[in-house]
């Protein structure tokens, strides 16, 4: 699409910019806006962005190993009926939530690399995938992560955990089905149509490598590896420009002074957040305006997120009725700010980034009004 060089839309961007540096810099000073906006995103990069890119690598390794062998196609027929009946979506994609949910969020996509995964679906449906995949994203590490903590404090932190991952389950659904219906209606698709792609031609057989078993597997691994690679670099732009921001804006300024270094922030997100506790009481069940730092950081990284949960549990800001929350929210969202722009565009599908973004805001608000109200509903009956 073709505009003059200069337009209306100059002036807004050019002054929106403007006003952020102006703001940043009289709260922080600007040379510790600056540092801390480098310092910060180098952090991301270094502990997050290349964690989430060797995450990518082993799971592309793993895929490339299933679709070789068949195994990816295995998954689909055992899978087919539970996974078409709750999310309309061919049985493999089971086997992308489980790999996000062991990995993280970019997993799925290393699937979608492989031909024998992608064939399973339908055009309209790989925008799905996204949602898919970041509803179940590091999962494991988080439920980990909380499970650990009820060594050290009071409250069935296993029942919390538990809670967390069936409410993050049901905000999967809101977010995909969301988003299945913004995908029908962007490919003309009627709402009666097989979520169930008809298998004809190539499509009942599976291409494999030339060779004996053992170099098969090495080169399947290998290439499923180099796709990885790939991934991790589409995705770590936005993990950078985006969870600076944000952690930025949630991270309350140091007790000494700001000093340029990473990780420190203004607060504005909490402090925001103090005047809508009437909203995130009845919603989520929160007694603290910090606990809302949670959900606001998973919005960026669900990693960051979870290291701040002991602080808050020993401080007495929340309870284990906010691990099931935490939990739900956590891994529903698992940091999809950051990484949705990269899976879309991993998966061709950019003309649907917003849609996929608003649909899974529903779906993390979803998991944890449910965890919310499970958990309280629970603990009444038993």
């Amino acid at each position: 699409m073709k505009k003059n060089a200069v337009t209306k839309e100059t002036y807004v961007v050019l002054g929106f910019f403007i006003f952020a540096f102006v703001i940043f810099s009289i709260e922080m000073g600007v040379a510790n806006f600056l540092g801390t906006t480098i310092e910060t995103g180098y952090y991301l990069l270094m502990n997050v962005a290349l964690w989430i890119m060797g995450v990518a690598v082993l799971t592309g390794a793993l895929a490339g190993v299933f679709s070789e062998f068949g195994i990816i196609a295995l998954f689909n027929k055992l899978l087919r009926p539970v996974v078409r009946w709750v999310y309309r979506l061919p049985g493999v994609a089971g086997i992308g939530a489980i790999s996000a949910y062991l990995s993280d969020n970019p997993a799925i996509i290393s699937l979608y690399k492989e031909r024998e995964f992608r064939k399973q679906f339908k055009d309209y449906q790989i925008p799905v995938l996204c949602n898919l995949g970041t509803s179940f994203g590091m999962g494991l590490v988080i439920a980990i992560a909380f499970l650990s903590l009820g060594q050290k404090y009071e409250g069935n932190f296993f029942l919390a955990t538990g809670v967390g991952i069936i409410a993050s389950i049901i905000g999967s659904i809101v977010s995909v089905r969301l988003l299945t219906h913004y995908s029908r209606k962007y490919y003309k698709i009627p709402k009666n149509d097989d979520p169930i792609k008809k298998a004809t031609g190539e499509d009942l057989f599976r291409y494999t490598r030339e060779g004996n078993t053992l170099n098969r597997l090495l080169e399947a691994a290998l290439d499923g590896g180099k796709n990885g690679v790939e991934i991790g670099l589409q995705i770590i732009p936005g993990i950078l420009i985006i969870s600076t921001f944000i952690i930025i804006l949630t991270n309350q300024p140091p007790l000494g002074g700001y000093t340029g270094a990473a990780l420190e922030g203004v607060g504005w997100l909490p402090s925001i957040g103090k005047h809508l506790m009437f909203i995130f009481k009845p919603l989520f069940g929160f007694d603290s305006p910090e606990a809302i730092a949670f959900p606001l950081t998973s919005l960026g990284s669900a990693g960051a997120a979870i290291g701040f949960v002991d602080e808050f549990l020993s401080s007495g800001f929340i309870d284990v009725k906010d691990i099931a929350v935490f939990t739900a929210i956590g891994t529903t969202w698992s940091g999809y700010l950051s990484t949705h722009v990269g899976m879309m565009d991993s998966l061709d599908s950019r003309p649907l980034t917003s849609k996929a973004i608003f649909s899974h805001t529903i779906g993390g608000l979803v998991s944890g009004i449910s965890a919310n109200y499970l958990f309280i509903l629970i603990t009444l009956i038993f």
